[in-house]
């Protein structure tokens, strides 16, 4: 398996575990802000430190274990399946904002669309690391 690749199952996995534990229990633990939106920046500042902490560690641990492969540079292949992930995340995005920038506005309480926008924004770093593993497994990189 490509370096790349590990790190992209790494990225992936540990968003799924974090993000699904703020919006499956820390979210609603706190109410997710309904009183205070400070709660919000409160428990997502947590999970996405705790997040960021284990991404180090492993990624830390990765490139000790693939040493020569992480100093490399991206090669042609890498760079075509970094594109098409980013290409995919990029309207996820979109759909999301506009979801959340133009139609909610108007019907949903503020701590709603602030939570509507993280979860767009966490669906969208989900869609680009997805689609960048299924491209290393399928081969898509044209």
């Amino acid at each position: 398996m490509a370096f790349r690749e590990k790190i992209a199952w790494l990225t992936l996995v540990t968003m799924l575990i974090a993000y699904g534990a703020y919006f499956g229990l820390v979210g609603p633990a706190f109410g997710f802000g309904r009183d205070k939106l400070v709660d919000i920046i409160v428990s997502f500042g947590l999970v996405a430190a705790a997040q960021a902490v284990a991404m180090i560690l492993g990624s830390i641990l990765l490139a000790i274990l693939a040493r020569r492969e992480a100093n490399a540079r991206p090669d042609e292949r890498d760079r075509a399946i970094e594109r098409r992930g980013a290409s995919l995340a990029y309207y996820v995005l979109i759909c999301g904002m506009i979801l959340v920038g133009i139609v909610m506005p108007f019907s949903e309480a503020p701590w709603k669309i602030i939570n509507a926008a993280l979860a767009a924004i966490v669906i969208a770093e989900a869609v680009h690391h997805g689609s960048v593993l299924l491209s290393y497994r399928r081969g898509w990189h044209g």
